[in-house]
């Protein structure tokens, strides 16, 4: 007997697949088929010490290297690499998370685009046009001109940021008296790869996130099947505020960022912690919002599902009610004979129908999903209030308010 070949699929097939199983931010694009060939990352995003170890070793440990070289680490009169809390947050704890970011993204929007089909919120007819959708992302996502435009945006957009950031007044490891491109060796590094490092791994999540965002809005056009009676209140779309949890690393690696940045205004430039409160609270605003107000979209659809649901439904009681009444209160049968039938179980049932389709949201999302997400951002700016309170004090006051 002949052996039979398997029908396997390459990985450009999978890759350009529009099959909801195949769809995913993050497995696809230039810099991921180079990781690839350099064996830093496999197939399923396998390898992940390794890609986070890579980071670490070309955005961080040169700086250390060099700034020992320069003799810059515990130099007097100057705010030396060890005290540098901004540097040590961007690539310690933001970088590595935001690498890690890719297994809980990849996972979670996956599973969010499967429910599109397997909940039947996109019936069969409706299947041409949302392969359509998948095929238009990851059209994007692998498009070698995004990851360029990225690169070209770190040297020329981040370079005018750097150039325009506010002095602390004070002299640093990466830069001597004199002006701000008045650098240290380690100050090189710093400008001219570990930052632009950082802001294309940054701005290539937000791009991911757009083209979520985009994807979602290409399937809103889809007629969906939509159901007012759905158990959780949102008319089967839950799933895409839950989705959102994905992005909570990306979130709390931007706390962590505002946390370094406040840390060192705080410790070497004098300035108290409330003075950022409000800067603070828009950051946290800022972002959840930004996460969280494109499911908006899907509110005018939502909304318009409620009102034809409280109409049918409503006529649907008006129906049974009034049949119910002349059976069982005009006729004036036997109460014992109510007693065992399906009639009485029924009007329940229909009551409890309607009122799932009254507290029915017109958002595919709750206060719930909103402050989780708040949460993950504010988190890492938590320990700034050691700056405020000793750690007995803030012990005690977290545990007043728990308990």
């Amino acid at each position: 007997m002949e052996a039979t070949q398997p029908n396997l699929r390459t990985l450009g097939e999978i890759y350009q697949s529009g099959e909801p199983d195949d769809f995913s931010l993050v497995l696809g694009g230039p810099l991921f088929q180079l990781l690839r060939k350099a064996h830093l990352e496999g197939d399923a995003l396998e390898l992940l010490h390794r890609r986070i170890i890579a980071a670490v070793v070309l955005s961080w440990f040169p700086l250390l290297i060099l700034s020992l070289l320069s003799g810059s680490v515990g130099s007097v009169g100057r705010i030396s690499f060890f005290h540098d809390i901004e540097v040590h947050a961007r690539f310690l704890v933001a970088l590595p998370i935001l690498i890690g970011a890719e297994l809980l993204v990849n996972a979670r929007m996956r599973t969010a685009v499967r429910r599109f089909i397997e909940w039947r919120i996109v019936l069969p007819e409706q299947k041409p046009a949302f392969h359509k959708a998948i095929d238009s992302a990851l059209k994007i996502r692998n498009s070698i001109y995004v990851e360029l435009t990225l690169i070209a945006v770190v040297y020329t957009v981040g370079l005018l940021v750097w150039n325009s950031r506010a002095e602390l007044g004070l002299v640093t490891w990466y830069a001597l008296p004199g002006s701000r491109w008045n650098l240290t060796p380690a100050g090189y590094w710093y400008v001219f790869v570990s930052l632009p490092l950082f802001q294309f791994i940054l701005l290539r999540w937000y791009v991911r996130i757009l083209i979520w965002f985009r994807f979602l809005w290409q399937v809103n056009r889809i007629e969906l099947n939509l159901l007012p009676t759905h158990p959780d209140r949102c008319a089967g779309l839950s799933f895409l505020g839950k989705s959102s949890y994905a992005f909570g690393p990306i979130l709390f690696a931007q706390g962590a960022i505002l946390a370094g940045v406040v840390a060192g205004r705080v410790l070497y430039g004098g300035e108290s912690l409330q003075s950022f409160r409000l800067q603070i609270g828009g950051f946290i605003v800022f972002f959840v919002a930004a996460t969280v107000a494109p499911l908006l979209m899907f509110s005018i659809r939502m909304a318009r599902t409620r009102r034809k649901g409280l109409a049918d439904y409503g006529l649907l009681a008006q129906r049974y009610v009034e049949s119910f009444d002349q059976k069982w209160v005009r006729e004036s049968l036997p109460p014992g004979e109510l007693l065992g039938t399906g009639d009485i179980q029924s009007l329940a049932d229909l009551g409890n129908s309607y009122q799932v389709i009254r507290e029915m949201r017109i958002v595919p999302f709750g206060l719930q999903d909103i402050s989780r997400l708040a949460i993950a951002t504010a988190a890492p700016l938590s320990p700034l209030l050691l700056t405020i309170f000793s750690f007995e004090e803030l012990m005690i006051r977290i545990f007043k308010v728990l308990f």
